[in-house]
């Protein structure tokens, strides 16, 4: 924050702007994501058992992804980084490593 008479400039930080895009509590691409297998399954199968078996996965995946977002909204863009990430670093170069 810059106070009264300094030269700083002050800029606004909106809040739709930083805070993670969710849907219903959730990461929006996984609640799609599931969303989109249930309907595949229901419309696949084209039984009462299947609607049921599709919407009953579909509640309890909705469940668990809006306790991961609460834990922490971009934990799927964190995970995802992980895995990138290799196990061990060799601390020198060669010179046919891999760009």
């Amino acid at each position: 924050m810059a106070e009264p008479g300094s030269n700083l400039a002050r800029s606004r930080v909106h809040r739709a702007l930083s805070r993670p895009n969710l849907l219903m509590g959730a990461d929006r691409e996984l609640v799609l994501l599931t969303g989109l297998t249930a309907v595949i399954l229901i419309f696949v199968v084209l039984t009462w058992y299947a609607a049921l078996f599709g919407v009953a996965i579909w509640l309890i995946a909705v469940a668990a992804l809006r306790m991961m977002a609460k834990a922490d909204p971009l934990m799927r863009r964190v995970y995802l980084r992980h895995v990138s990430y290799r196990s061990l670093y060799r601390p020198t170069s060669t010179p046919w490593r891999k760009f």
